[in-house]
């Protein structure tokens, strides 16, 4: 399979410093939040790729760059082989971006109370000047609502209604790409799983590429074709779902794994998380993970380690040979 999406070193870094004037009266220097380090892997067409991580990883931010709300500081961002950054051809860089789409995580944020669901969906077509007749409907029998939906506001709907709506809206605009970040975690349980099994009909019937953006790794277990797990903004483990569970190989996949609920879970003794994320505007030097790994030696403190493949994974560890289980 041919690669539509290739993210190569991508960086961001947010500037935090006091006003000007503060800095200058009080003598403090410039301080840098970095929010994503070097990230660099690919999404297959038609393919699932999945970037789960604590809150504050980079997920959103990495999401946000990838469909053009956020500039990169560094690195590029190829979709279709056309760096959206650096692309000088106008006509071909609006042509890329109509086929990228995003749902957002919280579905009451991201709809207009005051448009009626058949303009909301529609907004993606009418901008371009594309005809709109019949499209909500459509749009919303195929996502499990009902035609006659379309003459509402968007408060007469629950939760998970709202994310199908969100869904019939990525889907107007026929894109190739949908961004996905945390579609289902401001729903219920029983609606997530609903939610989830409908993007995953959709992505088979329409050929779509999802970036799927996630906290919970058991969330997108049975959903991905490969997994990015970052860690402070550096992606530490990339694997299929499979490789993923079975060997994890960073310490920090164990320990997501290890922390998520199981089925077969009920009366076992889990040892919590230890320690705290670092703070992201002074980062730990060599690994970021080294305050908090229980298998981190002298090298881990002094020396990032590289993105390796490792049999089936990709891993971030000194130590991934040995640290398997």
């Amino acid at each position: 399979m041919t690669a539509l999406v290739r993210v190569r070193d991508l960086s961001r870094t947010f500037d935090v410093s006091k006003p000007w004037l503060n800095r200058l009266l009080e003598r403090l220097p410039k301080r840098l939040l970095t929010a994503v380090s070097d990230v660099s892997f690919d999404i297959e067409e038609r393919s699932v790729y999945a970037l789960v991580g604590e809150s504050g990883s980079g997920k959103s931010t990495i999401g946000r760059m990838i469909v053009g709300l956020m500039t990169p500081s560094d690195g590029t961002v190829e979709i279709e082989g056309v760096d959206l950054m650096r692309e000088t051809d106008t006509a071909r860089l609006r042509e890329v971006r109509s086929d990228i789409q995003m749902i957002f995580q919280d579905p009451y944020a991201s709809l207009n109370p005051r448009w009626k669901v058949r303009d909301i969906i529609a907004e993606p077509v009418a901008a371009k000047g594309g005809a709109t007749r019949g499209l909500a409907e459509r749009l919303l029998e195929q996502v499990g609502l009902s035609a006659a939906d379309a003459d509402k506001f968007p408060h007469e709907f629950s939760g998970g209604q709202r994310q199908r709506i969100c869904v019939a809206r990525a889907l107007a605009s026929e894109p190739r790409l949908i961004v996905c970040d945390e579609p289902t975690s401001a729903l219920d349980v029983s609606v997530q799983a609903q939610v989830l099994n409908l993007m995953s009909d959709l992505k088979d019937e329409f050929g779509l590429t999802y970036l799927f953006i996630s906290h919970d790794l058991t969330v997108v277990q049975h959903m991905a074709d490969t997994i990015g797990v970052l860690y402070l903004g550096r992606l530490v483990e990339e694997a299929d779902p499979d490789t993923l569970f079975d060997t994890p190989r960073h310490p920090y996949t164990q320990m997501l794994l290890e922390a998520a609920p199981r089925m077969d879970g009920f009366g076992r003794e889990v040892v919590p998380p230890q320690g705290e994320i670092p703070d992201p505007i002074d980062p730990p030097t060599g690994c970021a993970y080294h305050p908090r790994c229980p298998i981190a030696i002298r090298r881990c403190t002094e020396e990032r380690p590289e993105l390796r493949r490792i049999g089936a994974a990709r891993v971030a560890c000194h130590r991934a040979e040995e640290s398997a289980r």
